[in-house]
């Protein structure tokens, strides 16, 4: 089948966009993705075509403080400015999509939804609707905007009950999509990582590790509390930094890195023996999410520290992987560090056991099978 697949973020940067499309390019499939300033020199999986609409999020990196004023006026125009972006993105990437063929849309996330609605029943072709988060539930940083939310919020159930496949990347998600919208034909496709490569943890941790997007909503305020407690255990942040929340962050005694490749990222984590997967629990997102961060650290071979969400406490506590800490308490998160520490061995032969049924192996078999019902469908 030829896939178009739409997705509002750099594709280059996007393991979840990335895998979906390697595996059906893998299976036969012929994928071409529509993202957002896609990184110049990005090269795609051999299988995969990648165009690029729509201009790169401002502020990212940047590590100064804005002043108070710029603060508030980000804060108030940041919606604006969001929605702008977005309409942006879709007048580029309709008429690239519309000089292709396809057999298929999958539009990953609600930005996504609406022209890969408009596209399918155009065309005549299945809509696969890959829901990455609850939209309703998200993490927002601006200023509220409760029409705008509800008005989505009927859009997405509106165009997403029309897809002929729903896709999402944890059981609990799954839960509310079929509780706010009635879906009933959601298919869970986790965001882990393919586990052919075994990686070795060392005797005895050596750091603790967050590596993923350094701003607000995961709760690294408690990260860099925490860190002279744990000491002589290393603290190091990894990651893209938002705007100037990293200049605001007070991060004496931790080590801040710039964002590695995945590959790097994962030795990082191998080496240093601790993932952190902290999130705080002020957004409905955040207590059902399933952040590529765990698996990552599967991936790595080395047990978590994760934040005490329904979510992240079913699967750490059901693999026994790790340990919990209450968001927001960096006494309690350096309590799980040293308690991880005490355990190091139990808790890596836990991950180690756990690594098939976390795998990408896996979560590719359930991809497959949407699309194994798709072609049965277009091919009658």
């Amino acid at each position: 089948m030829d896939v178009l697949m739409l997705v509002w973020t750099d594709v280059s940067t996007d393991a979840r966009v990335q895998r979906e499309a390697t595996t059906l390019a893998e299976a036969g499939h012929r994928v071409h993705v529509i993202g957002r300033a896609v990184a110049a020199g990005y090269v795609p999986p051999a299988g995969v075509t990648v165009e690029s609409a729509g201009v790169a999020p401002t502020g990212v990196g940047r590590r100064r403080k804005l002043p108070a004023p710029l603060r508030l006026a980000r804060w108030v125009l940041l919606p604006q400015h969001v929605n702008r972006a977005l309409r942006r993105w879709v007048a580029q990437a309709e008429p690239l999509a519309r000089a292709r063929s396809f057999d298929v849309v999958h539009a990953h996330d609600f930005t996504a939804l609406p022209l890969g609605a408009r596209l399918a029943r155009e065309r005549g072709v299945p809509l696969v609707y890959d829901a990455h988060e609850f939209w309703p539930g998200r993490d927002r940083h601006g200023r509220p905007t409760p029409y705008q939310n509800r008005r989505e919020k009927r859009t997405e159930k509106s165009l997403g009950s029309n897809a002929t496949e729903v896709i999402t990347v944890g059981p609990e998600l799954a839960e509310l999509l079929e509780k706010h919208f009635g879906w009933t034909n959601v298919t869970v496709v986790r965001n882990t990582f393919s586990m052919t490569d075994a990686r070795q943890p060392p005797a005895a941790p050596k750091a603790a590790v967050y590596a993923g997007r350094i701003g607000p909503g995961r709760d690294l305020e408690s990260v860099v509390a925490a860190a002279p407690a744990i000491a002589p255990l290393r603290m190091i942040l990894v990651g893209p930094a938002d705007g100037g929340y990293l200049a605001a962050l007070p991060t004496g005694g931790v080590d801040v890195l710039d964002a590695l490749p995945l590959d790097d990222a994962v030795t990082l984590l191998a080496e240093s023996g601790i993932a952190l997967v902290t999130l705080s629990d002020k957004w409905l997102n955040n207590r059902i999410g399933m952040p590529n961060k765990l698996f990552m650290a599967v991936r790595a071979g080395v047990p978590v520290v994760a934040s005490d969400l329904p979510a992240l406490r079913r699967l750490v506590t059901e693999h026994g992987i790790g340990r919990l800490y209450r968001p927001g308490d960096p006494a309690s998160l350096a309590a799980a560090v040293r308690e991880v520490q005490a355990s190091y061995g139990e808790l890596t032969t836990a991950v180690a056991r756990a690594r098939a049924e976390l795998s990408w192996e896996r979560d590719a078999a359930a991809l497959l099978g949407v699309y194994a019902r798709l072609a049965a469908t277009t091919d009658r």
